[in-house]
């Protein structure tokens, strides 16, 4: 395996994003066992919010709580978190054709680099809209920003593969 091959840097760094999207999903499952955990960890009381010094620490006891309290009283609303993780593992799925054969499937890159700058304004939007704290839209639009990064090397070494 030569190192130096834009076929084996495109494998990689797609395995690279394939891994993350698929990550992304299956974390999105447990969150409210994931949030308890972090909270505990953290030393955050998810009991009262507001007793948390610092924001963030405010923030997430206020997420932790009302993630506890909905899925309390309303659990088929946490059924949008299952199609929000089904769709990571998914899009990673779709990933696996340009790892097979970039150059026949470089829509695909095409397609999530614009669905990488697509992110950014739907996060920052939805994120006025629905209350969310301007650090954790920042957050959410660091995902965008991270993610078309292997994306555009990507790019860069099929189009290499593309001339030979």
């Amino acid at each position: 395996m030569n190192i130096k091959s834009p076929l084996v840097k495109v494998r990689i760094l797609i395995g690279i994003f394939i891994t993350a999207l698929l990550v992304a999903g299956f974390t999105a499952f447990p969150l409210e066992s994931e949030i308890k955990l972090l909270c505990k960890i953290l030393n955050i009381s998810i009991d009262n919010p507001a007793a948390n010094e610092g924001f963030l620490s405010y923030w997430l006891a206020l997420v932790a709580q009302g993630l506890i309290t909905t899925n309390e009283a309303y659990p088929f609303l946490a059924y949008g978190f299952d199609w929000m993780a089904f769709a990571h593992v998914i899009i990673g799925v779709l990933f696996i054709g340009p790892f097979i054969d970039p150059v026949k499937n470089i829509w695909i890159i095409y397609w999530g680099i614009f669905a990488c700058i697509a992110l950014i304004p739907t996060a920052l939007i939805c994120g006025v809209i629905r209350e969310i704290p301007f650090f954790w839209q920042l957050i959410d639009c660091s995902f965008g920003v991270f993610g078309i990064i292997p994306l555009l090397l990507c790019l860069k070494y099929i189009k290499q593969l593309q001339l030979k």
